[in-house]
């Protein structure tokens, strides 16, 4: 086995490629390319391999940010396809994994430090009992993780398409526009870059006003500065829907391990965050409030999780134990 594997972490603007230590799981050489300036993802790795030459790379893991089959992979946000065997053969690899990039930040956890994490309520975590992650971005990401037989194992799906579900009056009346708007309401709805844009556009409708034409900073910049009543509106309810549908995610699987926070929206107003109403939220879970009460929160620091996540599944997929 050779000492560095190559992992990848693949969404629509960029591809970001880094290497892995197989002895520790370390990440290193990260370079991110854009995937505007490639024909294909095979491309980019062949340059990247290239610059690494002297390293003798066998073995790899690719998260990318789309559904993942047994061989044949399309992006759902840029138009590159391959097939995973295809590319394995041309790239002369030993072994090559193809991953959901939000399988791969389930598959994190496990190597994040405790400076890797801000806790948000709870107790401490519970070793290996189930774990939850979700995260807002462009969409709504969610996967679980599972300790069983001394290895883990994530649990894929596309939680973020679940039915949102109201649970208060302002709610009631969010759920009312969105649906006249949009037939299904899904979680993502609300919970995305999108769903700022959603909430603030349901707030002012609710009240028989007209939206401005806002993007998802101009809602977040706004509210910050406390220079749109309806803007902090919209994001005070997106925390609080945070909470509702991580409380949701902690009693599904209950999740003792730790209910953890990726994705890009929430670093951008952390403190507006932490002041908000969002462990109240995922804590209003009615006779079973003292259930997920000892449920910590925990938001990702670390700036690579998808590429640590790729490492840990490769190394595990090569029989290390994490």
């Amino acid at each position: 086995m050779t000492n560095y594997a190559l992992v990848g972490d693949v969404g629509g603007t960029n591809a970001r490629l880094a290497l892995c230590e197989l002895a520790s799981g370390a990440i290193s050489q990260i370079k991110t390319f854009s995937t505007s300036d490639y024909d294909s993802l095979e491309a980019v790795i062949r340059v990247y391999l290239d610059e690494h030459a002297q390293e003798k790379i066998a073995d790899a893991a690719i998260a990318i940010a789309c559904p993942v089959g047994d061989d044949w992979i399309e992006m759902t946000n840029h138009s590159w396809a391959f097939s995973c065997k295809e590319m394995k053969k041309n790239l002369g690899l030993a072994n090559l994994e193809v991953i959901n990039d939000f399988t791969a930040i389930s598959m994190a956890i496990p190597m994040l430090a405790e400076s890797d994490v801000l806790q948000f309520g709870g107790k401490a975590a519970v070793k290996d009992k189930p774990i939850a992650v979700y995260g807002a971005g462009t969409g709504l990401g969610v996967a679980h993780l599972v300790h069983v037989d001394k290895r883990w194992v994530s649990l894929p799906g596309e939680g973020g398409h679940v039915d949102f579900a109201a649970n208060s009056e302002e709610e009631d009346q969010i759920l009312q526009v969105l649906r006249d708007e949009l037939g299904h309401v899904s979680a993502e709805r609300l919970l995305s870059g999108m769903g700022l844009v959603n909430l603030y556009r349901a707030i002012v409708k609710s009240d028989d006003r007209v939206p401005e034409n806002l993007k998802p900073k101009d809602v977040t910049e706004r509210a910050l500065a406390d220079s749109c009543t309806d803007c902090r509106r919209a994001l005070s309810l997106f925390c609080v829907i945070m909470g509702r549908f991580g409380g949701n995610l902690a009693l599904t699987l209950a999740t003792f391990g730790g209910v953890y926070i990726a994705g890009g929206i929430v670093p951008r107003f952390l403190d507006f965050f932490k002041a908000s109403g969002f462990r109240s939220a995922f804590e209003d879970k009615g006779r079973f409030r003292d259930f997920v009460a000892d449920i910590p929160v925990f938001l990702i620091t670390h700036d690579q999780p998808g590429l640590l996540g790729a490492g840990a599944h490769l190394r595990q997929a090569l029989g290390q134990v994490l």
